[in-house]
This record gives C-alpha cells, sequence and structure tokens, in this order.
C-alpha cells in the first residue's frame, strides 16, 4: 500500500486555513482516482518532538503505481496545485510504501 502523509504547519489564520481545507480542498482531494481512504487529524496533534502541526491529513492507494498514476491525472494535480492556496505556513510530505512488521 502507498501512503501519503501531509503534516500541515501552523496557519497565520487558522480558522480560514480550516475553512478552505474542509469545505474547497477535501472536496477536490476525494475525486483523486484510486483515492483508497483519506483521513485527518481532528485536532492539532499533540507533539512528542519537533515543530508544531497544525493538521495531519492521510491518503491511501492499494500500490505506489496506482499513486502516481493518481498524481499525474488532471484531479491529482489540481489538488496538489490547490496547496498554495491554503497552507500559506506550508507543509511537509511523506510518500511511502508500507509494510507490516
Amino acid at each position: 500500500m502507498a501512503r501519503i502523509l501531509v503534516l500541515y504547519n501552523p496557519p497565520a489564520n487558522p480558522a480560514a486555513f480550516d475553512k478552505y481545507y474542509h469545505e474547497i480542498h477535501v472536496p477536490l482531494a476525494k475525486r483523486i482516482p484510486k483515492l483508497r481512504s483519506y483521513v485527518v487529524s481532528t485536532a492539532p496533534p499533540t507533539l512528542l518532538a519537533g515543530s508544531p502541526i497544525h493538521l495531519v491529513a492521510d491518503l491511501t492507494f492499494d500500490s505506489m503505481a496506482e499513486f502516481n498514476a493518481a498524481l499525474a491525472s488532471p484531479e491529482g494535480q489540481a489538488t496538489a496545485a490547490d496547496v498554495a492556496n491554503f497552507a500559506d505556513a506550508g507543509a511537509a510530505i511523506l510518500i511511502f510504501e508500507e509494510a507490516a512488521v
């Protein structure tokens, strides 16, 4: 399974970020082909180490090949481009294949 974790930094205006994210970005991202699941944190995560995070998004695909095809799709490109519209403080994006251990 392929997973994308997006760690959004605390925005200048959290209320505006949350409104845009949930009303515009989430519906856009949910149209990405082959998206298996999409979950987000319900509140800023408790930090054990590192810099504060406002929101965590976790998207999964069945394989890295499906992820790559999804990202290349018009819906994937639109979703990626949309991040600049609301994430004024930036985000760390981690993409990886996972395996049970």
